[in-house]
């Protein structure tokens, strides 16, 4: 099938506020989307979204219509695509990002992390989670920031994608890792990605909705529970989290909006799960709660 790209190109501040419009209302759609910095002339951005061929005049609508939803004005470009990986291709040059302790790199940049930091390897590929994403990236912020002060032995990873965040913890404390995913791709990017990293034996990969698995069962109760999903999943799942998670550990939430702090918080609270922590990366919250 034919691809296409229709872009805008603006400042960083709307590109940004872009990128997440487009990321929130297209999560269903699986349209990939990129937001980069022209390097040789620094303050010109771009943002890109990629679609089948035969949805451009749809896409187009909608697109005009969320800016528009923005106060935003776009000039919106469209470029036809030849038949390539065009997910791995967009996100290959995409540069090193750095969270707390880790640094998330592609193959092409193991020169990336300093002796001090945790080299993070996650190429593109089908599943979410490179770690550009704000999401994933505050994860690591708050991972980073808590295991300041605690180690973690045993960890779930809720909703994996890409097994960056699992990948993590096993990387950081030596922990067992249960990283569950809805999608099977998911959990075999995840488990290829544990393999790369040299995690494999430390992170196990399985597919399943909710907490339907019994390897939930057998594995919990968890130190640290993170859970990169989205605020409708995580209310559902809200009580599972607090059974599964032992007295005294640590609970990460992120895909979360900033006004969705106060909903979020009172649903774990009713659970006997507290607030610790809030924290803002590129427009997407991420919270810290903790099991007394």
């Amino acid at each position: 099938m034919s691809q296409s790209r229709l872009f805008i190109e603006t400042n960083e501040a709307e590109a940004r506020s872009l990128q997440s419009s487009f990321e929130f209302a297209f999560e269903d759609d699986g349209f990939a989307i990129s937001a980069f910095e022209d390097l040789e002339n620094p303050g010109d951005w771009t943002v890109s979204v990629y679609t089948s061929t035969d949805q451009v005049e749809e896409l187009s609508t909608r697109m005009t219509a969320l800016a528009g939803d923005l106060g935003f004005e776009i000039e919106l470009q469209r470029e036809d695509l030849p038949e390539t990986d065009w997910v791995a291709e967009t996100l290959r040059e995409l540069h090193c990002v750095r969270a707390g302790r880790f640094v998330m790199h592609g193959s092409h940049e193991m020169d990336a992390p300093a002796p001090h930091e945790i080299g993070l390897q996650i190429d593109a590929g089908l599943a979410f989670g490179t770690g550009h994403h704000g999401t994933t990236a505050g994860c690591l912020d708050m991972l980073s920031e808590v295991s300041k002060r605690k180690t973690f032995y045993n960890a779930l990873d809720l909703g994996t994608g890409s097994g960056v965040l699992a990948i993590a913890v096993a990387k950081a404390h030596q922990a067992q890792v249960l990283a569950t995913d809805i999608d099977p791709v998911a959990t075999e990017t995840a488990r290829q990605n544990a393999k790369i990293n040299g995690t494999q034996d430390c992170v196990e990969c399985i597919t399943a909705s909710g907490f339907t698995h019994r390897r939930f069962g057998e594995q919990a109760p968890f130190d640290l529970v993170i859970a990169n999903i989205l605020a409708k999943p995580l209310q559902s799942m809200a009580l599972e989290i607090a059974l599964h998670t032992m007295p005294g550990g640590t609970i990460i939430l992120s895909g979360l909006l900033p006004h969705q702090q106060r909903m979020i918080v009172a649903t774990f609270r009713q659970h006997n799960i507290m607030f610790e922590k809030s924290y803002i990366r590129d427009g997407w919250l991420v919270l810290v709660l903790s099991k007394p």
